[in-house]
């Protein structure tokens, strides 16, 4: 019997029964299984025993396995379930019925424009799901990017991917992710969500053109073009590409961090503004600028002036505008066409988002909102407890974003922020000993606790665990209070990186320091130019090493000074 094949016909904590390899990494195998108490055929990827030994690996693979479990996306393949023990370690995810895209365009070379287009919306929700929770994936590439039969996508391996590809980057297994590397990470910078959206840059120029914008003999020479080079521009190799969607593939790979798109929010706005300006048949921007005041020039705001003369500098092919006008004309004269293309296309890619009110959901009992399936489809709710003795438990105090704000209606739904009163009650503390860290706080959480950690050295206990609960397991404590958790830092604390935080929302900022190893220790508020809520300032500086489970205080902006 081959040695990866001693876990078929074994049922994995009395309940994940293997039935048959189905892909293996440099790190993990993976197989198809059925979960016997819910009748679903799933995914569980088993670590390699060799890297179970290594402490390091096998820490970093259940952190990472932990944070993507918290993500909730279409686009996203589910995790359902993580276990860790002394004898293996594995996660369960959704079974995806489809193939890679990698496979995809393997067969069919370079994607129509519309595909692409439709490919990399997708992508850019699932990522932005992810960088809103703190979480970079640090590894998109096809391989890494499943394409189900209804054209649905779903991007696989946050974080684990990346693991797996720096643990083998002799062997071979990171070649592939090399093509697709943002220049900060071939120069081993700290990843943030700007890294993500230079990979799917890259691979929207894959898709579009057919070829990698880089190669090389070594992965040397192709991470050295990444940082330094110039590709070719894509219409240079596929004219039929809109130069705007050229724009916009250029600048989300843009080898400058500071001229790339800064969010995936950014992104596809500017991916919908082109798909709506197909639909209204726009004229493509000429070669030179032609006077707004001309009452016969339909103006195409570009994606940013800085992207418009670097793009204008460029080698251009002649008859461009011509082609391109041409073919939007035939495409708007052709009302058969356009109705039919319409009707079993273009309208599930290129319909408006709806748009809602949102409620006033103040007063209302968070019991009645989460209860209620027809809310919980449109809406997600995040939910904070606070101790309040004006007012009733379970009430909610305050919603962010506020009742009456205008909100798009998306398929992972619409993000709601509630306080939820707590009373005055008293709660048991909850008996987390020996707990992963991580587990344990969101057990005292969801108690109404507020949750604060401190490093122990410890022989009995493993790397994680919760060495003591401060007050004891047992204890009457008020709702809102303070529970401490000593956590195992195994024989010695460590030292981890300190991440770049600036930019990123407040809440964000908090999950990224705890899938960090790190404790957020509050918040300063002051005005910048940056919008209300963004961080801007952090008590340690970036990419120094701090003691894990530090607190690290955060900078606030609450927005500019008006006047």
């Amino acid at each position: 019997m081959n040695e990866n094949d001693k876990y078929i016909g074994q049922v994995l904590d009395k309940r994940y029964e293997i039935l048959e390899l189905i892909g293996e990494g440099g790190m993990a195998l993976v197989y198809k299984a059925r979960d016997t108490r819910l009748d679903r055929l799933v995914a569980v990827k088993i670590m390699r025993e060799e890297m179970a030994a290594d402490e390091e690996v096998r820490r970093r693979f259940v952190a990472e396995s932990h944070a993507v479990a918290m993500l909730s996306n279409p686009n996203i393949v589910a995790i359902y379930d993580v276990s860790h023990s002394d004898a293996m370690e594995y996660i369960v995810m959704e079974l995806v019925d489809g193939i890679t895209l990698k496979q995809y365009m393997e067969k069919k070379g370079a994607l129509p424009w519309r595909e692409t287009l439709h490919f990399s919306k997708q992508i850019a929700r699932a990522l932005g799901h992810a960088h809103q929770r703190g979480i970079i994936h640090r590894d998109i590439k096809p391989q890494n990017i499943m394409l189900l039969r209804d054209g649905t996508i779903k991007v696989a391996d946050f974080g684990i991917a990346a693991l797996e590809n720096e643990i083998y980057v002799n062997d071979g297994q990171a070649v592939g992710s090399i093509h697709y590397i943002a220049p900060e990470q071939a120069r081993g910078e700290y990843p943030d969500a700007r890294s993500d959206i230079y990979s799917l840059g890259v691979v929207m120029y894959e898709m579009l053109t057919g070829e990698r914008p880089y190669t090389g003999t070594s992965i040397g020479e192709i991470a050295i073009k990444h940082m330094n080079a110039e590709p070719v521009m894509p219409r240079e190799k596929n004219p039929e590409i809109p130069e705007e969607l050229e724009k916009i593939t250029m600048k989300a790979m843009n080898a400058n961090m500071a001229e790339r798109y800064q969010s995936t929010d950014e992104l596809l706005s500017d991916l919908d503004e082109f798909t709506q300006n197909q639909l209204r048949g726009a004229v493509p921007e000429p070669e030179e600028e032609t006077p707004l005041e001309d009452p016969s020039v339909v103006p195409v705001r570009s994606v940013s002036e800085l992207s418009r003369e670097q793009y204008k500098r460029r080698r251009r092919r002649a008859g461009r505008v011509s082609f391109l006008a041409g073919s939007f004309g035939v495409l708007l004269a052709s009302v058969g066409l356009f109705v039919f293309l319409w009707n079993f296309w273009l309208n599930d890619i290129f319909s408006p988002a709806e748009r809602i009110s949102l409620p006033n959901f103040v007063g209302a009992s968070y019991d009645a909102l989460t209860g209620d399936t027809a809310l919980n489809a449109l809406y997600n709710f995040e939910v904070i407890f606070v101790v309040n003795t004006d007012t009733a438990p379970g009430l909610v105090l305050s919603q962010s974003p506020a009742a009456g704000r205008s909100m798009m209606v998306t398929p992972e739904g619409i993000d709601v922020e509630i306080m939820v009163s707590t009373g005055n009650t008293q709660n048991t503390v909850p008996d987390v000993v020996n707990m992963d860290y991580r587990t344990a706080s969101a057990v005292l959480r969801q108690a109404g606790f507020y949750v604060e950690i401190m490093n122990t050295v410890s022989d009995s206990y493993l790397r994680d665990s919760v060495v003591r609960v401060e007050p004891e397991p047992g204890t009457e404590l008020g709702t809102g209070s303070t529970v401490t958790l000593l956590v195992s830092s195994g024989t010695q604390i460590s030292n981890v990186v300190m991440p770049n935080l600036i930019g990123l929302s407040e809440n964000a900022a908090i999950v990224q320091m705890e899938n960090n190893r790190l404790s957020y220790g509050g918040s300063e508020y002051a005005p910048s130019d940056l919008a209300a809520g963004t961080v801007i300032g952090q008590s340690r500086e970036a990419f120094s090493e701090v003691e894990e489970h530090s607190k690290i205080t955060l900078r606030v902006s609450t927005g500019p000074v008006l006047g």
